[in-house]
């Protein structure tokens, strides 16, 4: 029961990871509160996870890695190279995808914001002329919404562990 839970948890903070990747590619603004329901999604599916599991090590590696985010982000934070909001949504995320998904975090989100950096330096490469006009106009602001790719990265995080932790659940009965 307290893994179904933890997964219902991470699967209502997958949806507003959605949300907040939308409010942020039309905006350019990810709110304070986003960031404290996502924290609290974090944290009670990492403990949750941690009863079943009789550890508490994912729970601690999870929030060392926020809070080294958040030690590294600050300087480009006051530097103006990232917003404030990237760099809470950043210092979060580990806590969504727990010590164990970090690795697959990262990963995915080297693919997507070479992607997004992609697009936003060529939009020539998009089909649509309002799409295209669109991240031509975050080219010459010389904003990049890089809530978009971080979201997308725990996004599909978070799917796979679901879908692994249904498979072992399933498995084993």
């Amino acid at each position: 029961m307290l893994l179904a839970v933890s997964l219902l948890l991470k699967a209502l903070a997958a949806a507003l990871l959605a949300r907040i990747a939308w409010l942020d590619f039309t905006t350019q603004k990810i709110s304070n509160r986003d960031v404290l329901l996502l924290l609290c999604f974090g944290l009670g599916s990492l403990q949750l996870f941690s009863v079943v599991a009789g550890s508490w090590w994912d729970m601690g590696l999870s929030m060392l890695a926020g809070l080294m985010l958040f030690v590294g982000l600050f300087p480009f934070w006051t530097l103006r190279k990232v917003g404030a909001g990237d760099v809470k949504l950043m210092a979060v995320t580990p806590l969504l995808v727990g010590g164990s998904g970090l690795v697959v975090f990262s990963l995915l989100l080297l693919v997507f914001a070479l992607v997004t950096a992609l697009l936003v330096k060529n939009p020539f490469l998009l089909p649509a002329g309002a799409f295209r006009g669109y991240v031509q106009h975050l080219d010459r602001k010389g904003v990049v919404p890089f809530g978009v790719p971080i979201s997308a990265a725990a996004i599909c995080t978070i799917a796979f562990q679901i879908v692994y932790s249904l498979n072992a659940l399933i498995l084993s009965q």
